[in-house]
């Protein structure tokens, strides 16, 4: 091993940083990209306006105590990979489906997708049919930091249930879809719920939603019966978290929430879902921590697999983030991998990510950090396992992936 220009014989970080930036207590730093996917180089902002600045390859303990004062963010251009080809897959259109509310209100049933339309839920399973009157308690508008309060739908994976919740609101409620019955009501109280979506997940007959700012519960989906009575308001169990939405593991064994806490930073959780039920009563209140995020949180968000989160943006402070996809470890928080290029709303399949972006639905192969695919002008707004559901001017448009989950 020989001793580096920073002047330590140690392991190399494999990037450089300004002269400046060798000793304690060095100024704050630009990360400034070198054109080769997101790999960066730390300046001074003196160097960083220099036409020649004098580099210097660091150790890695130089470079990441160089890096805890990167507060003055980005400057260049990342390098977003294209490789696309042949996204392969099929294609239906039908006529005749009413308009959903909004692009939140549209989700999958086996064979079919359910609607939340201004006449209530309506099944296309191909031929709308007509399930439940929706009927909330009215709130008031609310748009906070760009974030619009209204419905939006869930559906349980065996499609027996669905949800109709308000998004940065207050109530929800629960339908049985065969009967369009009620058989749940939800109200997660009135703190603070214009920063998050309305906290809701299914997980196999029982359903998890948000009764508090700061508190979850599981119901039976079928009857409505509470699953979880325990005390929070002790010092021991009390949690300073506001919960965000909840995106349930591949096995359903593990629940992600993307909230909140102050001062603020987004904070992404895992909560234990498969130890909740079997005697871990305050699971949700000691969930593990994967990130800390300065003012952002409620990015979009998927399970790549079991193990992997992955999470839009690259940084950790909401005004000095790069668009793209951080990877994270669900059972570390460590970071695996990042990639820049996706911008949109994201969902994950056989090992890929799809996003809908504005020109269309761009498929992203993790592994290569590379878009792979795009599918020009389609804009879904729903996924079911590997199909996705454009609906718009009364024209149900569905493309179905080629990739199996185990490819």
């Amino acid at each position: 091993m020989n001793v580096l220009p920073c002047g330590h014989l140690a392991a190399a970080a494999g990037a450089r940083i300004c002269a400046h930036l060798t000793t304690d207590n060095g100024p704050e730093c630009f990360r400034v990209l070198t054109g080769v996917r997101t790999e960066f180089d730390l300046l001074c902002r003196e160097c960083a306006d220099a036409a020649a600045p004098e580099l210097l390859d660091a150790c890695v303990g130089c470079f990441g105590r160089a890096e805890e004062e990167a507060g003055l963010g980005w400057r260049g251009r990342p390098e977003i990979l294209r490789h696309d080809r042949d996204p392969g897959g099929s294609w239906t259109t039908s006529g005749g489906a009413p308009a959903p509310l909004n692009d939140r209100c549209l989700a999958g049933l086996p064979g079919g997708w359910l609607a939340w339309t201004a006449d209530g839920l309506v099944a296309l399973d191909p031929a709308p049919r007509h399930v439940a009157a929706v009927r909330l308690p009215e709130e008031p508008p609310e748009n906070w930091a760009g974030h619009v309060r209204g419905p939006a739908l869930h559906t349980s994976p065996d499609g027996r249930f669905a949800a109709a919740v308000t998004d940065y609101g207050r109530y929800g409620a629960v339908f049985e879809v065969a009967s369009g019955a009620v058989t749940l009501e939800l109200d997660r109280q009135d703190h603070h719920t214009e920063t998050t979506p309305f906290p809701i997940a299914f997980l196999g007959s029982r359903v998890v939603a948000a009764t508090d700012w700061n508190r979850l519960d599981a119901f039976d989906a079928a009857t409505g019966r509470l699953l979880t009575e325990r005390a929070t308001d002790d010092e021991k169990h009390y949690l300073n978290y506001f919960f965000g939405a909840l995106l349930p593991s591949p096995s359903g064994r593990a629940l992600l929430t993307d909230g909140w806490v102050w001062s603020p930073f987004g904070v992404p959780l895992v909560i234990d879902s498969a130890a909740w039920p079997d005697g871990d009563v305050h699971a949700p209140e000691h969930g593990r921590a994967l990130a800390q995020r300065e003012y952002a949180w409620d990015d979009p968000v998927a399970w790549l697999d079991e193990r992997t989160v992955a999470q839009q943006r690259i940084g950790e402070d909401d005004e000095l983030m790069l668009d793209g996809v951080t990877l994270l470890d669900a059972a570390t928080g460590r970071r695996k991998a990042v990639f820049a290029g996706p911008k949109g709303r994201m969902w994950s399949h056989g090992g890929l990510l799809y996003v809908a972006a504005e020109a269309g639905l761009e498929i992203w192969d993790p592994a290569e950090g590379a878009r792979i695919g795009f599918l020009d002008g389609f804009a879904p707004i729903a996924h079911r396992e590997g199909t996705f559901a454009e609906l718009r001017d009364g024209q149900l448009r569905i493309w179905t992936s080629p990739r199996t989950p185990d490819a």
